[in-house]
């Protein structure tokens, strides 16, 4: 084997490991650029917000978005459906699937918690209810997306071309619990309901063949703790004006501190939710034609956006 066919495959392409290499090296570069040259102009979201870390959530979102653009011109030629992000999976019967997927779970969970006794809910100070939404809305759309982008866009479109679907929901998901890992008060648990999320996020993706799906799902879920049912997420503890629901129950159900989505409650609406999309799976064919593999041609590198 000589040096270029270490790096390089039969269709030209670099091998899966190299482009991946590639794809991180490119969105580190793509951060440090955006972060220098839009920083100043993306703290004005941060403002608006009054929510720190919004302008980074922003300035990382358009990064990845560059990175796969330049993947994609570069040295892996491929379409935007290749990471399900072309205008077929943008419609807005499937944006609003997605919504559900992730609202549902986690809100059915939440209530049946508060109506047997393990969560409580209790008077918060006044505040402005409506522009609090808002501003959390502001924020967790690039925040969801971003994450989406980083563990089920490109990275788990060439892990599932080169090892295989199940591979890749299960490294990606095993990656999307690790990334939580900087969160306030996470433990085993908390960390092992959130690699479920990624799991349950992965076969959203695949179920409705849309990474925008699955971006919907993840901000959904978010924003509803946040703004609706006002309880941490992720550990991350923000306002909540007028009410707040808190745990009185077991940790281990509620989740504590870290918020209802690291306790089993979550884990078995999640469970619920994969149960209805295998169910939804078999009685419904895709409607997109089938079930289709994230993979091109090499020279199949037209935009289908």
């Amino acid at each position: 084997m000589n040096a270029r066919a270490f790096f390089v495959a039969a269709d030209g392409r670099p091998h899966p490991p190299w482009r991946i290499l590639l794809f991180l090296l490119l969105c580190v570069a793509c951060i440090v650029v955006v972060t220098v040259s839009l920083g100043p102009v993306l703290a004005m979201t941060e403002r608006v917000s009054t929510i720190g870390g919004t302008a980074s959530a922003y300035s990382v979102t358009l990064a990845l978005l560059l990175a796969h653009w330049m993947t994609f011109r570069t040295f892996d030629r491929r379409p935007w459906s290749f990471v399900w992000l072309d205008r077929a999976a943008s419609r807005p019967k499937v944006l609003l699937f997605g919504c559900v997927l992730g609202t549902a779970p986690i809100t059915i969970v939440s209530l049946l918690l508060v109506s047997v006794g393990l969560m409580s809910l209790q008077s918060a100070a006044d505040g402005p209810w409506l522009r609090t939404a808002v501003q959390m809305l502001i924020v967790l759309v690039p925040a969801a997306f971003y994450e989406e982008l980083l563990s089920r866009g490109y990275l788990f479109a060439t892990i599932a071309e080169w090892l295989g679907r199940r591979s890749a929901v299960v490294l990606t998901s095993v990656g999307f619990g690790l990334l939580h890992l900087g969160n306030p008060g996470p433990n085993a648990m908390s960390i092992g309901v959130v690699i479920l999320a990624g799991i349950y996020l992965a076969v959203v993706l695949l179920a409705t063949q849309s990474l925008y799906a699955a971006w919907m799902a993840h901000w959904a879920w978010n924003w509803m703790m946040a703004a609706v049912l006002h309880v941490p997420v992720s550990g991350l503890p923000l306002a909540r004006p007028d009410y707040q629901i808190v745990e009185t129950g077991p940790d281990w159900i509620t989740g504590g501190s870290w918020g209802p989505e690291g306790g089993a409650g979550a884990a078995v609406g999640m469970l619920a939710g994969l149960a209805y999309l295998w169910w939804r799976s078999r009685i419904r064919p895709s409607s997109r034609g089938g079930s289709r593999v994230p993979a091109q041609r090499a020279d199949e590198g037209h935009d289908d956006r």
